[in-house]
């Protein structure tokens, strides 16, 4: 009896674990139902553009060289300064070239010497005429040598004094060892300090740039832009400059140049180009240098009927979309398309407001 009652047992058991596998198989196997996300047609403005990478630089910047060389006696600017046209930024003591200098010296010495001679004999000469010796004729050449060895011995002067000091006696207060700013504005960089030595601008060499000085109130952006854009952009186009430092400010530009040539960087062809910013950008200072990104205005359209790009499909060069009919139902729908941003495309003809368009599933997946 009790063998017999173990047994049924066993059997039900079995049969529970034999029903409940079967169950689980079966509800394993059935197809989960996919629910597709669906968006809107919506309004919005579209704009596009195309980005440069650039700097914010002056319009106007002037490096301001030595005439002579020598040593930064005294500076009188900072970085930051605003100056104006005309203020001395700097004097420069001469230190003279030795080889220079002792040429100069002889010279002197031999026009004091000339000098010297042609006054005894023009003096002779003269003493002569007065006792009606000689001819008033006979002395013009005599008087003509001393005014010759006159001047010469003036220009051996101002040669040594300028080689010794950087000024003439003849030139006044016309000096070239006091460096002038030829414009006004802010001094950007003074990139030598009292003592530093000097070289002179030359047509042989650029000289030493005592400071740099620019004019704050005009600046310009400065950026590159792929050859793949250029050809989509002509001078007028409106800019809108992001500055990295402010980033929560937007600045105004125009485009005013497109370089002819472009420029190999980094395997690929770049143009450069530059825009004015506009004067009235808010209260915010632009510093030179400052790195902006600029969006070039190609095309805008404002309250226009729009569905974004992620949810086109094409087909034999023809975009189309998938519009609900029913719950999980849905119809292709050809469309005639206009202006994108690469976010939103304008609608020109297919769909209406009301329309529930698919979004396509990603990876083979749909959205719950």
């Amino acid at each position: 009896m009790i063998k017999r009652v173990l047994k049924i047992t066993i059997g039900i058991a079995f049969a529970g674990v034999f029903i409940w596998t079967f169950y689980y198989l079966f509800k394993k196997s059935e197809e989960v139902p996919v629910t597709f996300q669906t968006i809107s047609v919506f309004d919005t403005s579209i704009v596009k553009k195309t980005v440069a990478t650039g700097s914010v630089i002056p319009r106007k910047e002037v490096n301001m060289k030595s005439q002579v060389s020598g040593i930064i006696e005294k500076m009188y600017v900072v970085a930051g300064q605003e100056i104006k046209q005309g203020d001395i930024i700097a004097r420069v003591k001469i230190i003279p070239n030795m080889v220079n200098l002792a040429n100069a010296e002889n010279r002197l010495n031999q026009a004091q010497i000339s000098f010297e001679n042609a006054k005894l004999d023009y003096d002779r000469n003269a003493l002569l005429l007065k006792q009606e010796v000689i001819a008033k004729a006979d002395i013009l050449p005599v008087e003509l040598k001393l005014k010759s060895a006159k001047e010469e011995l003036s220009a051996a002067e101002n040669n040594l004094q300028l080689i010794r000091e950087g000024v003439t006696k003849s030139a006044g207060n016309a000096t070239n060892t006091l460096i002038k700013s030829t414009i006004s504005g802010m001094v950007l960089d003074v990139p030598v300090k009292e003592g530093s030595n000097v070289i002179e601008s030359n047509t042989f060499n650029e000289g030493t740039t005592i400071a740099s000085v620019a004019n704050m109130g005009e600046m310009i952006f400065e950026g590159k832009v792929d050859e793949s854009e250029v050809g989509k952009i002509k001078t007028g186009m409106p800019l809108v400059l992001t500055i990295g430092a402010i980033d929560s400010e937007r600045f105004s530009a125009q485009l005013e140049y497109i370089s002819p040539k472009g420029i190999t960087e980094n395997g690929a062809i770049q143009f450069m180009i530059r825009a004015a910013i506009g004067k009235n950008n808010g209260g915010s200072f632009l510093r030179a240098g400052y790195s902006a990104n600029a969006d070039i205005i190609l095309d805008t359209k404002s309250n226009v009927m729009a569905i974004p790009e992620m949810v086109l499909q094409f087909e034999n060069n023809k975009t189309f979309v998938e519009i609900e009919t029913a719950k999980n139902k849905f119809e292709k729908r050809f469309l005639k398309t206009g202006l994108s941003d690469g976010v939103n495309i304008e609608v020109l003809e297919g769909l209406s407001k009301k329309d529930k368009v698919k979004v396509p599933q990603m990876n083979g997946a749909g959205n719950q």
